[in-house]
């Protein structure tokens, strides 16, 4: 394995850990955006209501993007031990 499949290798792990955390990291930022503009709206700035919000909304995404995410990973995973002969 050269330099250069290396970095190509971890380039490819980087950009799946970012694919993955996406959807969950776009969902908590749409319930903090929605939770932000009810709280200017109200005046009601309760601490509570900025932190569960966001983490039922992680949670639920979570749950709803698990099949993909696991989908995804075992693709990289199965490429990788796929072509670990060739990697050495």
């Amino acid at each position: 394995m050269t330099a250069t499949d290396a970095i190509a290798l971890f380039q490819q792990a980087v950009l799946l850990a970012l694919l993955l955390a996406g959807p969950m990291l776009f969902c908590g930022l749409v319930a903090g955006l929605i939770i932000s503009i009810f709280q200017a709206v109200t005046q009601v700035h309760e601490m509570t209501l900025t932190f569960i919000p966001k983490i039922l909304a992680v949670v639920l995404s979570l749950f709803v993007f698990l099949p993909w995410m696991v989908n995804k990973l075992m693709d990289f995973s199965s490429h990788i031990l796929g072509n670990l002969a060739a990697m050495q």
